[in-house]
């Protein structure tokens, strides 16, 4: 049986070398899809790199979190930034705010929105709506996603999930169940499966065949597999401390042994759009 495998590249527009890096991992490998940073420095270049790609499925990465600043003011949004106007740089701040209450949902929509429309202002259709760090698991920002997903006419949504041992692994299924639930109450779409946080920065070869196999045992008939391709040197990402082996996924991405692996388990590529259709 023939199933539909999304494999798509987060953090387009965070550096110059990131847009070129998923431009060719969509060129010469096995991308489908990307999800663009509206907060990224680099965005103009991801928006020429994503229009002159032709058939690169469009999603927005909407961020509350990192290093970039928002695109509204601090007093536009003022329980998402710092005295200077900056996000956190960490999931985990924004755990710790939610659950203090101290995160106006208003807040969200308002930044989420602002960031949605400069990625609509690409001109490519946008066929799903994910999260910097995977924010919208937690429950207020999932509301956000999801409703800004149906004002939209946006039909997909990521759904992150985890494998972990521990608090956090258990912490990430417990909170994707409640998006799963909310995601099929609100008639939005996604993926029966995923792959990629657990992995992320560090899906070389060897682990790509093992996420593979795990998706193709689990017998879904559609995943997504969330990657982050970029180039080696890249002196842009020295500012982020992620650990992550950029050009390593790159170089997985674009390997022949890729795409003959999706083959060999019975998968085909597609975007979100497809899945939307699917459904």
């Amino acid at each position: 049986m023939t199933r539909l495998l999304v494999i798509n590249a987060d953090d387009m527009g965070l550096t110059p070398g990131v847009c070129r890096a998923v431009a060719r991992a969509h060129a010469d490998g096995v991308v489908t899809s990307t999800s663009v940073l509206a907060v990224g420095t680099a965005f103009e270049q991801a928006a020429a790199a994503v229009r002159d790609a032709g058939d690169l499925a469009l999603g927005a990465h909407l961020a509350i979190v990192g290093e970039d600043r928002p695109l509204l003011s601090a007093r536009e949004v003022p329980t998402l930034v710092d005295r200077e106007g900056r996000f956190p740089l960490s999931y985990r701040t924004v755990v710790a705010r939610g659950a203090a209450g101290r995160i106006d949902a208003d807040d969200v929509a308002r930044e989420f929105r602002a960031q949605l429309e400069r990625v609509r202002g690409i001109g490519v259709p946008v066929t799903h709506l994910d999260t910097h760090q995977h924010t919208h698991l937690w429950p207020a920002v999932a509301a956000v996603v999801v409703d800004l997903a149906r004002e939209a006419g946006i039909r997909c949504v990521r759904l992150p999930g985890s494998r972990r041992r521990g608090p956090l692994g258990a912490g990430v299924r417990l909170l994707a169940g409640r998006l799963r639930r909310r995601l099929d109450r609100s008639g939005v779409v996604t993926t029966g499966a995923y792959a990629g946080l657990d992995e992320a920065g560090h899906l070389d070869g060897e682990r790509f065949a093992g996420v593979l196999q795990r998706l193709t045992d689990e017998g879904a008939a559609t995943a997504e597999v969330n990657t982050h391709p970029g180039e080696a040197g890249d002196p842009e990402l020295a500012r982020f401390d992620w650990g992550y082996r950029w050009a390593d996924e790159l170089a997985m991405l674009t390997a022949p042994s890729a795409r003959t692996t999706v083959e060999q388990r019975g998968w085909r590529l597609g975007t979100f759009a497809d899945v939307a259709e699917a459904a």
